[in-house]
C-alpha cells in the first residue's frame, strides 16, 4: 500500500464487504443444514407412523392416542419401544388393545407414594 487515505479506506471497505459475504455464506450453509435435518426428522416420523400403523390394531392406536393426549412424553417412550420391538423382529402379529394395556402397564413409571405421619 502507498499509505494514502483513499487506499486505506478502500482496503477497509474490502475487508468489511468480505466479512459480510462470509457471514451470509455461513448463514446459508446453516439454513441448508437445518432444512436437511428437518427433512430427516420428517422421514423418521413417517417411518415410525408407518410401523405403528402396521403393528397396531385400531383399538391399540386409539389407546395410544389417548395416552398421547394426557402424557405425551410417556406415549413417545411407548412408541419408541414398539418401533424397537418391530425392528428387532420380536413382535409376532399385531398388537391389540389387551397387549397394548399390558405394554403400558409394563412401561408405566413407578408411582412415587408419600407416607405422611403425624406426631
Amino acid at each position: 500500500m502507498s499509505g494514502s487515505p483513499d487506499d486505506e479506506r478502500l482496503e477497509e471497505l474490502r475487508k468489511k464487504k468480505m466479512q459480510e459475504l462470509q457471514e451470509q455464506a455461513g448463514q446459508q450453509g446453516s439454513a441448508e443444514q437445518q432444512q436437511a435435518e428437518e427433512a430427516a426428522k420428517q422421514r423418521a416420523e413417517q417411518q415410525k407412523q408407518a410401523l405403528l400403523k402396521q403393528y397396531l390394531t385400531d383399538d391399540a392406536r386409539q389407546r395410544l392416542n389417548a395416552v398421547q393426549m394426557s402424557k405425551p412424553d410417556f406415549a413417545e417412550q411407548v412408541e419408541r419401544q414398539i418401533v424397537a420391538l418391530a425392528q428387532s423382529g420380536r413382535i409376532q402379529g399385531r398388537i391389540d388393545d389387551d397387549k397394548m394395556k399390558a405394554l403400558l402397564k409394563e412401561l408405566k413409571p413407578e408411582s412415587k407414594s408419600f407416607n405422611i405421619r403425624r406426631r
